[in-house]
């Protein structure tokens, strides 16, 4: 089963017991941002994406697929 991109990055921040103010200071990303990332009001750009996957250290494929689910 595929989660949105929203409930991946939450999932995958918890995983990591990352709180969303230190996923924001990894990827270099503001909270407030993230947290709307995460709650699915905004939708992040491809390169910003990347410096999440990077600071979840996960491949860019593990959020990528959620946002196959949004196109749908």
């Amino acid at each position: 089963m595929r989660k949105d991109l929203h409930a991946q990055l939450k999932f995958l921040r918890e995983e990591r017991n990352l709180s969303l103010d230190d996923l924001a200071l990894k990827a270099r990303v503001g909270a407030a941002r993230l947290q709307a990332y995460e709650t699915g009001e905004e939708i992040p750009s491809v390169q910003t994406i990347l410096k999440l996957s990077n600071a979840l250290e996960v491949p860019a494929s593990n959020l990528l697929d959620g946002m196959e689910a949004i196109g749908q």
